[in-house]
């Protein structure tokens, strides 16, 4: 995400919602308190509650959405001899041709139940101001039944509106009107979402039962997956669970589940459950039952548990990746769903060679995702003297304004997935025709990106945008310290497009983040480089997912240093907690661009801070403070898991001021945790992007110091081998050791000549404690095998014993 357009990204992202084709009247509000695109009246002594400027527009709540952050306050007093009425259109006031559509739909819940009687009218308005007849919300819904916890579904055919004396014309409807019906004297209240216009068609259309539903045991929960289904009737899945193979089954998810994997988090171990799933349409009417299925939730090392954090997040872009391009959604919670991130998608293509390693998916999977993936961007995307817009349409390729100037080439975005295409290129490295066809569209995507064409004026700097429309409207220079320096790193590596390497000086590190008085210190941390107390910690993941900022440093710092300590300053500012924000403390921490309570904002401490944490933050931090990031993913996973745990993982962010949990996962944030968390553990990302030949040369070319050491580089002078178990053993052993503080290790398996056969760690970055990890032996034939530990100081070996 970008440091900058922060205010209008809330906007972007209310053009679509799920279904295809369905015309949005309201799904979220740019501003948390009242929807502009919104006018309503009263008279009489009749009341109706209206905010905003000139006080008539439509309320806005944040604390009862039906999903994402806003619904809409419909509060109103009908008396005899008043009127109150409003209306809501979409954004920008359009005119929708609504003849091809059979349905008005949306979603309705209550403090307290309002009876079918009390129900308001509705009618149509055209863009001339012309109204459709009037009919009666309760013809069509039988009341609001006050349980606040549980949305109601109304649905209004739009055949039942005429065209009236007026002569509404249905090819241009502007807005959704509700009327006073009946004068009851009380005073009510209802939330309304998700207000749009759907073709259901028959109710005969009930979607396929879901097929190969499977069940596995995680550490305080159940996952379930089946397969997708792409058919256009389907609205959702409903979950049942039964502790019993022959039930009673309960429905435990009261709103509809979009995704085909689910994930029960249950908060207890050794809990074993049935489950099956049905699929609905638009109209509720579900299918048949998928089979029944069954697991059991076990305890977890905590290797064990990484692993499963990585595998949901994974699951962000394998599965719920667009279906025709495969590119990364956008986001999931709210937005169209043919809107895909260009950075994301780079984010995505690293997740999964990750998801190839760790055998999420078979690597002949991943390369056959990859290579769709690589094919759309090169053959059906538009692009920009070689760069890719922000947002790009998933199906068609084509570009989706980011803002209104924002409508071309994004620099940084495509910064991010060329990342990601060199990481691939380097890792499907094997001699047949997917893999290197991989190869050779990635190099090909990396070498047509016209870098030098971003330097506009030929002088210092790099510019973020250039619109065939607009030109150098957006006139923004990339200038550090931010998320943005892969930008000058790459583009001076490029063989192709390069820029003079004297740019990264004269550019990038010409502002004030760089300027004296530096290096600073907060809480007693010293900090190079970058905005007092390091800003929102993304500035810290993005341009490092690739690049490693280790043993090396420019004229600056050491960059995993300071990225670093702009952890250390974060995690020691909300242990302090200056603003007094309920929940912050030493493991919970973590502040970057997220969706908060109000909308979308680059949380940052001080400037920036209004309680929202976002576990991107500390989580990617992990390869740089993974003491404090493992234990603060667990207290997220463990304490807070039932509100902020979901089918992809940690849900974007959560406030407890507010007492408010995302329903959201962002491709943005979702990415930098899985890489990050893989830097940590085995440094794949790293070693794969800083194989590619250009990367060294561009790093010699701006005159880097390389292969030093990190300032303060823990060192572990003590600990632990134990022996394997079993031993003997076949095919598969446990290796355990101990450490007496956080620092580098390294673990080999060594035959019985001394040759090297496998390398488990290599120089990670391993926390204090006890270490479990899992030795398959493969094909390897029977015989005497030695593991080896070894640390900067000290190494030790044992034997082990393979019998076939």
């Amino acid at each position: 995400m970008k440091w900058r357009n922060i205010a209008i990204i809330v906007c972007g992202l209310t053009i679509h919602l799920y279904a295809q084709g369905d015309i949005i009247f309201f799904s979220e509000s740019s501003d948390p308190t009242y929807y502009d695109p919104s006018w309503g009246f009263q008279s009489g002594g009749s009341y109706l509650e209206r905010s905003g400027p000139g006080s008539d527009k439509f309320p806005v709540d944040t604390k009862h959405p039906y999903l994402g952050h806003h619904s809409l306050r419909l509060h109103w007093q009908s008396v005899n001899g008043g009127d109150w009425g409003i209306a809501v259109a979409s954004p920008g006031w359009p005119g929708h041709d609504l003849t091809t559509y059979d349905s008005i739909i949306y979603w309705i819940n209550s403090p307290q139940s309002v009876m079918q009687y009390d129900l308001p009218a509705m009618e149509l308005e055209d863009t001339s101001n012309k109204h459709s007849t009037r009919i009666w919300i309760g013809d069509y819904f039988g009341g609001v039944d006050g349980d606040s916890l549980s949305w109601q579904r109304i649905a209004i055919p739009i055949n039942a509106f005429g065209p009236g004396l007026q002569n509404c014309d249905f090819s241009r409807i502007k807005t959704i009107f509700h009327y006073q019906q009946h004068p009851d004297g009380i005073v009510h209240i209802v939330w309304i979402d998700e207000i749009r216009a759907k073709k259901i068609g028959g109710s005969t259309n009930i979607p396929q039962r879901p097929v190969n539903i499977s069940a596995t045991g995680y550490d305080s929960r159940i996952d379930l997956k089946w397969d997708l289904d792409t058919d256009p009737i389907l609205a959702g899945y409903f979950i049942y669970r039964s502790s019993l193979p022959s039930g009673p089954f309960v429905r435990i998810n009261s709103i509809l589940h979009e995704t085909h994997i689910y994930s029960d988090f249950l908060g207890q171990n050794n809990q074993t459950y049935y489950y099956y799933c049905t699929a609905t349409n638009q109209s509720l009417q579900e299918s048949a039952a998928s089979d029944t299925v069954y697991a059991t939730s076990h305890p977890m090392s905590e290797e064990e548990l990484l692993t499963s954090v990585q595998e949901a997040i994974f699951r962000y872009f394998y599965d719920y990746g667009h279906p025709v391009s495969g590119l990364a959604r956008e986001r999931k919670g709210r937005g169209n769903l043919e809107t895909c991130a260009s950075g994301g998608t780079g984010f995505g293509l690293m997740a999964i060679v990750i998801g190839s390693e760790r055998g999420f998916v078979s690597r002949d999977s991943a390369a056959s995702r990859v290579l769709k993936i690589l094919r759309f961007l090169q053959d059906q995307t538009t692009r920009y003297h070689g760069a890719w817009s922000h947002w790009i349409n998933g199906t068609t390729g084509a570009t989706i304004p980011f803002s209104q100037y924002d409508d071309g080439g994004d620099l940084v975005e495509t910064s991010y997935l060329v990342q990601g295409l060199l990481t691939v290129r380097q890792y499907f490295d094997q001699n047949n025709m997917v893999e290197e066809e991989i190869r050779t569209r990635a190099t090909q995507m990396w070498e047509n990106v016209e870098w030098s064409w971003y330097r506009k004026d030929s002088g210092n700097f790099l510019y973020w945008h250039w619109s065939p429309n607009y030109g150098w409207t957006m006139n923004m220079r990339v200038v550090g310290f931010n998320e943005a320096m892969i930008v000058y790193l790459l583009a001076i590596a490029s063989p192709t497009y390069g820029v003079p390497a004297s740019l990264y000086y004269n550019g990038w590190a010409s502002s004030s983040n760089y300027a004296t008085p530096l290096p600073n210190t907060f809480y007693g941390i010293r900090q190079w480089v970058g905005p007092p107390l390091g800003g929102p910690l993304f500035f810290t993941h993005y341009s490092f997912l690739g690049f490693d900022p280790r043993h090396k440093q420019d004229q600056f710092c050491n960059y995993f240093d300071n990225n670093r300590n702009i952890s250390l300053i974060q995690w020691k500012y909300c242990i302090n907690n200056p603003y007094h924000h309920a929940g912050y403390d030493s493991l919970t921490w973590g502040l970057t661009a997220s969706d908060d309570p109000f909308g979308y904002s680059a949380h940052a401490p001080y400037s920036n801070d209004n309680g929202t944490i976002t576990p991107t933050a500390a989580i990617s931090a992990m390869a740089y403070t993974p003491e404090q990031s493992i234990a603060t993913l667990k207290h997220f996973y463990f304490h807070y898991g039932p509100q902020l745990w979901g089918e992809f993982g940690f849900k974007d962010a959560f406030n407890l001021n507010q007492n408010w949990f995302a329903d959201s996962y962002i491709a943005i944030d979702q990415g930098p945790m899985i890489v990050m968390m893989e830097n940590y553990r085995s440094q794949l990302c790293w070693n794969l992007f800083m194989a590619n030949a250009e990367i060294p040369q561009m790093l010699n070319a701006i005159g880097w110091t390389v292969d030093i050491e990190p300032e303060n580089e823990p060192i572990i002078h003590e600990f632990i081998l134990h022996q394997n178990f079993p031993n003997p053993f076949n095919s598969a052993t446990q290796i355990q050791f101990s450490l007496n503080k956080t620092g580098k290790v390294s673990l080999e398996i060594y035959d019985l000549l001394g040759q090297k056969i496998k390398v488990i760690y290599d120089n990670q970055t391993m926390p204090s404690g006890e270490h479990k990890v899992i030795f398959v032996a493969e094909n390897l034939p029977s015989g005497v095998y030695f593991y080896k530990l070894s640390t900067k100081t000290q190494s030790n070996f044992k034997k082990m014993v393979l019998i076939r």
